[in-house]
């Protein structure tokens, strides 16, 4: 097939779960001997999106990808705008809404007409996340000209509510989930019934990860750490799991440690229990997972989580955020992880993981065996091959009704 991948970023640098999502998929379906390439933003950072990758076609691992300048970073008075969509419960007329996606960005003016140009020598042009410029302005454009996948990545989070969201996911062919949690969020707020899977991500079954190299190197010798990887970030509950963090050594002094991997949104302040390794490779991250006792998840907005399905490939145990349907629907399913709501339960199951080893290894167990069965990258692949064969099926069905329709009343084609 030829495909087209929208994205609001693109790289192997990109740490966004949906970017990273995006470069998966697109290079999985380059290695399975499809034609694949990417259209994206010129932004490397997301908090305003200026230029930093030059216009025009690149290669990144194999894939073409066509970055598009953005004309309007986000600026300071962004703020104003957003609060007006998403911070108050009235009613908000249509063209605020879209001023919202425009200046929300990356606002990529000439990408979506590039996709209306393309749209007749490619398959399918599948879209990833349904928040930002790119796939909004995108799909509008050649949805109905050529096949199109959406791959929503959607959560409950106060953006998730704009009304003029209820268009889009209208529009596409076939909708790709990353959990059964996504599409009961999607179906019942929406109303969609499109065709559509539940994929999940896939996870390298075959990596391998030196916990003791990831030790020596950040001065950690034999002493136990959690391990969050992500962005700094209030939206992603870094900043609580912080500070539970600190409250749990206050109450309970000992050698536990922090180990934080990730760029800093929000600095975090210095302590001498917390490591700030910022961001790193994908062996170091892995090596620093390996490591751990156990990996923690305390964000409050997730479609999957990527990196605990690449702890539990590991092995390891998992805390993660009770107040997060797809994280703990994710635990239940599996029984690799411990949700938590509250400090006291985080509390709680500390206090478990580090009296009694044999619980964290056994959580680590099911995890790997979850992953395992489900989502090992050929499964995965399989399954989303079949989504688009699915989806061209039913988008030449539906045109050629169009042509016949039009043919017989008439109208001129």
């Amino acid at each position: 097939m030829r495909l087209m991948f929208v994205v609001q970023r693109y790289g192997e640098d990109i740490a966004g779960g949906s970017e990273q999502c995006c470069r998966l998929f697109a290079e999985h379906m380059l290695q399975r001997g499809h034609h694949v390439e990417v259209a994206t933003s010129c932004a490397r950072r997301y908090t305003d999106w200026v230029n930093e990758f030059p216009a025009g076609p690149t290669d990144v691992n194999g894939v073409t990808v066509h970055r598009f300048p953005v004309d309007r970073p986000r600026d300071a008075h962004f703020s104003d705008i957003n609060w007006v969509n998403v911070g108050t419960n009235r009613p908000v007329p249509l063209f605020l809404q879209e001023e919202w996606v425009d200046r929300m960005g990356p606002r990529t003016v000439d990408l979506p007409a590039y996709l209306v140009q393309r749209a007749s020598d490619l398959d399918v042009i599948v879209f990833f996340t349904y928040h930002y410029f790119p796939t909004v302005r995108g799909l509008e454009a050649v949805a109905g000209k050529v096949c199109t996948v959406f791959h929503p990545t959607a959560h409950h989070e106060p953006g998730f509510t704009v009304p003029l969201y209820d268009r889009l996911f209208r529009l596409p062919d076939a909708i790709g989930y990353l959990t059964v949690e996504e599409r009961g969020l999607v179906e019942e707020s929406r109303g969609v019934q499109t065709l559509n899977d539940v994929l999940g991500v896939g996870v390298d079954l075959d990596v391998e990860g030196d916990g003791s190299t990831f030790r020596a190197a950040h001065g950690l010798g034999d002493e136990p750490y959690l391990v969050y990887v992500g962005r700094v970030d209030p939206g992603k509950g870094s900043l609580e799991a912080y500070q539970y963090f600190l409250t749990y050594k206050e109450r309970n002094p000992g050698p536990l440690k922090l180990v934080v991997v990730g760029d800093q949104v929000v600095p975090l302040p210095p302590h001498p229990d917390v490591v700030l390794t910022g961001f790193l490779s994908e062996q170091a991250k892995t090596d620093a997972l390996a490591g751990s006792l156990a990996f923690l998840q305390p964000s409050y907005f997730e479609s999957f989580s990527m990196a605990l399905t690449e702890a539990w490939a590991l092995e390891r145990a998992a805390l993660v955020q009770g107040r997060c349907d797809v994280l703990v629907g994710q635990s239940r399913r599996s029984g690799g992880a411990i949700p938590y709501v509250g400090f006291a339960e985080f509390e709680a199951a500390l206090d478990i993981l580090l009296a009694e080893p044999a619980v964290a290894e056994r959580l680590g167990q099911a995890g790997r065996r979850y992953v395992e069965q489900h989502y090992a990258w050929d499964v995965v692949m399989e399954n989303y091959e079949a989504l688009l064969t699915d989806a061209r099926t039913a988008f030449e069905r539906r045109r050629s009704s169009s042509w016949s329709v039009r043919i017989a009343s008439g109208t001129p084609t």
